[in-house]
């Protein structure tokens, strides 16, 4: 009896170690299922996985990926349907092959001679799209109009990948392939070819993201996908998923103490704790369907809301870590969205419905007369003060497409800061007063007065006085993922939320 019940327990310890270990080798590659030396290759290939800072430092040799077969080192996951893959990648070291290669790819299988198709860019700056048709077939290439991209996505919709790439602060450039039949479950991921069987290669993947987008039936509004908040780092514009819902969560506003966001999902307000990475909800009754237009006051102590309570949005101030939230919204005049405090918190400044014109509005924080300070036809919207108070930016379609304006803080003066061939909108300036960042969409994907969820976004920066604006964020979002600011008080991150089913 002794001896059962003691290899009773040895085999339950080998089983808790080997599932330890088994979930070691999960955690040890983020995101991916495996890695795979594909072909034949003089020098095994590996992965180690940065799991504080979500990067993927990867070595590899390899012939060459061409011709009728391949020879690389992969990291890689099964996927169904339609996706997204998205990456910043950056060789180490000089290399011995101006054709060494890294990028993103989707094959059919692990052989040597598979279908696939590959975003790459290789050691001597080509980009371009490359793509076996056929089971041992002759590989195939695009090359893009811009070379040494550092940002690179590729794209399946049904037999249809497009290849988007930048480099880093650009916006994307695209080629595409259609009528590329891989079957329905295929390997997607990262790889690197060192095109050199002798000598291995490294490279860093940062930014690395596989995305299930919205399907052409979801109905908006109605029904959602997950959500993930991002921390970026504009230094490095690195960002890292700190927290993941199957929910829909939007607009990270950052707290004054650097320790805390505040988000809207699902008609409440949580308060999320960035060390213990735990959200809690926040009491606003009455106010019980709160959207993603609220806004902390400059000194940190109170916050104004926005909630459709059976009816158009109204706005409302709460205290901080919650309470009795006040109505400011006068009764009957139409919707309101809040969207800025200022400085000396005497007013709330909002985008407000009245007569189906959305204008910008201001009021007494204490509720009172409010004041229209647009009179433009179209929308203008997402007003904020600076934080020296002296301005307050918006976003207008009064020049056909949304673009980012400025104006005094009694509306006069109104100055146009952005004037290019997208749509721009929330403009949140930085806590020391430097930068501006927005978030754009591209005009062939939405309407000028229109910001949809689920759609290729970008988030910008530019200085507070116009010039300049560089991409600092490639990602699938949209309604939510910066509706509010989302600076860290001292000016160094974004907050932001990116979609995926």
């Amino acid at each position: 009896m002794h001896n059962k019940i003691h290899c009773l327990f040895f085999c339950l310890l080998c089983f808790i170690i080997l599932n330890q270990k088994a979930i070691a080798q999960t955690s040890s590659i983020g995101i991916f299922d495996n890695q795979s030396d594909v072909g034949i290759v003089k020098h095994k290939g590996g992965l180690k996985y940065d799991s504080e800072l979500q990067q993927y430092h990867l070595e590899g040799s390899g012939a060459n990926i061409w011709a009728t077969s391949d020879a690389f080192h992969f990291v890689w996951k099964r996927m169904k349907g339609d996706f997204i893959l998205r990456t910043n990648a950056a060789f180490i070291g000089k290399g011995v092959e101006a054709h060494r290669k890294i990028g993103l790819m989707v094959r059919s299988t692990l052989d040597s001679n598979a279908k696939h198709i590959n975003a790459v860019v290789h050691g001597d700056g080509l980009t371009s799209l490359q793509y076996r048709k056929t089971v041992g077939g002759i590989t195939e290439e695009k090359k893009s109009g811009i070379t040494a991209a550092d940002v690179i996505q590729l794209e399946r919709k049904g037999n249809t990948f497009t290849m988007s790439v930048a480099r880093k602060g650009d916006m994307f450039v695209t080629e595409e392939i259609s009528d590329l039949d891989l079957g329905d479950e295929v390997y997607v991921g990262i790889f690197i070819c060192s095109h050199n069987a002798n000598v291995t290669e490294k490279a860093i993947f940062s930014n690395v993201r596989i995305v299930v987008p919205a399907p052409a039936t979801l109905v908006p509004y109605k029904q959602y996908l997950g959500s993930s908040i991002e921390l970026l780092d504009l230094a490095t514009q690195n960002s890292t998923v700190i927290y993941q819902s199957p929910k829909s969560l939007q607009a990270p506003n950052w707290m004054h103490d650097g320790q805390s966001l505040i988000y809207n999902s699902e008609g409440s307000l949580y308060k999320f704790n960035l060390k213990t990475r735990q959200p809690t909800v926040l009491n606003t009754a009455p106010a019980k369907n709160n959207n993603n237009d609220h806004v902390l006051s400059f000194d940190g102590k109170m916050l104004a809301i926005s909630s459709n309570d059976g009816g158009p949005s109204i706005g409302y101030t709460v205290p901080v870590g919650g309470g009795e939230a006040k109505r400011i919204s006068a009764v009957g005049v139409g919707a309101s969205y809040m969207h800025s405090w200022s400085p000396d918190g005497k007013y709330i400044v909002f985008c407000g419905e009245r007569n189906k014109e959305f204008d910008v509005y201001r009021i007494p924080s204490g509720g009172g007369k409010e004041e229209r300070l647009t009179t433009s036809p179209g929308l203008d919207d997402g007003p904020e003060y600076t934080p020296d108070g002296k301005y307050i930016y918006f976003n207008s379609v009064r020049s056909g497409l949304m673009q980012i304006w400025r104006m005094k803080p009694d509306g006069s003066e109104q100055t146009q800061i952005t004037n290019d061939d997208h749509n721009n909108w929330f403009p949140h300036v930085s806590p020391d007063g430097k930068w501006i960042c927005y978030i754009t969409f591209l005009k062939n994907e939405v309407e000028p007065g229109d910001h949809p969820f689920y759609k290729h976004v970008f988030i910008r920066v530019m200085p507070a006085g116009g010039g300049p604006s560089k991409v600092v964020a490639y990602l699938y979002g949209g309604q939510g993922t910066i509706n509010t600011p989302s600076w860290s008080p001292d000016s160094k991150c974004i907050a932001f939320v990116s979609n995926s089913k």
